[in-house]
């Protein structure tokens, strides 16, 4: 599932069929233009809103619901969060790979249910720890049964409300894990408790933190993105315009081209 360099990309959270859709196709299309495996993500429920009367998504029943219709229509892989241990095995039965949040990634009831419905996961690295300390929650994945697991890197806390990507942390979290290192570009700009309480975002830093974990050797991008971000009814602080992806994805292209060319061994001449 991880074994090539992949793009995990939709909306926060699930709306209408029409808006899943018009996400769905557009990362679809991604995929077919910049050779990317691409898998479509939204969740069916936000369970760490920072408010209790925030918007939270449509909930299991219908989000899976919701989600189904996204694969029949476009037979994309589907990918979803999952918060609690009975949530795993109905999930499972819908979506292609599923997820772990940030703030759950110790969690190991919830660990192991995600292992046992035999999907790939995609786990979370929580704000708080080191790329390193992911190895035992990999470790527990497997041991559950989980036949592919990837890890998504979005930064460590630097003091309040604010993250710091280590461009390190890629190799660094590979060796440890032996496991992909999956780059989260648009929740590193995020902001915790900055807009009212609210996660808020500084998405103008998104293009930049792509292309240098690109750089830096990221084994794919999870990127949220909506044709309004400002009416989003989540996260709509850090995620980039629809309109805005595919420019940013040629300049991935680009660096991917680059590293591969500078990686060929020399066909010259080599005189002494």
């Amino acid at each position: 599932m991880f074994g090539r360099f992949t793009l995990i990309a939709g909306p926060c959270v699930l709306e209408g069929d029409e808006l899943n859709l018009e996400v769905a196709r557009a990362v679809k299309g991604w995929g077919e233009t910049f050779g990317l495996r691409v898998i479509f993500k939204a969740s069916f429920d936000k369970a760490n809103r920072s408010k209790v009367d925030s918007a939270r998504g449509p909930g299991l029943r219908d989000g899976l619901e919701l989600l189904a219709t996204v694969k029949a229509e476009t037979g994309m892989t589907i990918l979803t969060d999952v918060h609690e241990p009975p949530q795993a095995e109905l999930v499972a039965q819908v979506v292609d790979v599923l997820q772990i949040p940030a703030f759950l990634c110790r969690q190991t009831d919830l660990l192991v249910a995600a292992g046992t419905a035999g999907k790939p996961v995609n786990i979370k690295k929580g704000q708080w720890m080191s790329p390193s300390d992911m190895a035992g929650a990999v470790d527990k994945l497997r041991a559950a049964g989980a036949p592919d697991v990837a890890v998504t890197e979005r930064g460590t806390f630097f003091g309040y409300g604010n993250l710091v990507v280590d461009m390190r942390s890629f190799a660094e979290g590979r060796a440890a894990t032996e496991a992909p290192i999956i780059f989260d570009g648009t929740h590193s700009v995020q902001r915790p408790g900055q807009a009212d309480g609210s996660s808020g975002g500084d998405p103008e830093h998104v293009p930049a933190l792509v292309r240098a974990a690109v750089a830096a050797g990221c084994d794919g991008l999870f990127l949220e993105t909506h044709p309004r971000p400002s009416d989003a009814p989540s996260d709509g602080s850090n995620m980039l315009p629809l309109g805005r992806m595919a420019g940013l994805l040629q300049e991935v292209a680009a660096i991917r081209s680059a590293l591969a060319n500078a990686a060929e061994p020399d066909s010259g001449n080599v005189t002494s």
